[in-house]
């Protein structure tokens, strides 16, 4: 099966010690309504351990959370560990709690996007449409 003959797989990941999950599991149930293969990894996960997932279902995107305060180490570092292992075509997106001051330092490494909490799922599932390389 051609890459784009098959649903949108994405993987959605808990980085860190964030426990607060209600947000990425929303995500995770929204995004296969709107059509999309969706891969919940569970709560505190590592970068290596996301990206392993990643690897092993060949995602198109890695949709991370965090309510803790370590996006700027977490997300970053996923995304690092995306390019040492050749998925730089793999589309990063971050939401939860994410400061504005640090937003564009997460783009500057590499994540593609950062979504707030009340973003409506349908933004989320077509900015990820027109991001995807298919």
């Amino acid at each position: 099966m051609k890459k784009q003959d098959r649903k949108i797989r994405i993987l959605i990941a808990k980085p860190g010690l964030d426990g607060h999950d209600r947000g990425a599991k929303m995500m995770t149930l929204g995004l296969r309504d709107e059509g999309m293969e969706v891969i919940y990894s569970g709560i505190r996960q590592t970068p290596e351990s996301i990206v392993n997932i990643a690897v092993q279902e060949g995602v198109d995107v890695v949709g991370l959370s965090c309510l803790s305060g370590s996006h700027n180490y977490h997300f970053a570092s996923v995304v690092e560990r995306l390019r040492q292992r050749g998925m730089e075509d793999v589309l990063v997106i971050g939401g939860g709690i994410v400061p504005p001051e640090d937003i564009a330092f997460l783009m500057e490494r590499g994540v593609k996007a950062v979504f707030g909490p009340g973003t409506r799922i349908n933004v989320v599932a077509d900015f990820i449409r027109e991001h995807v390389a298919r």
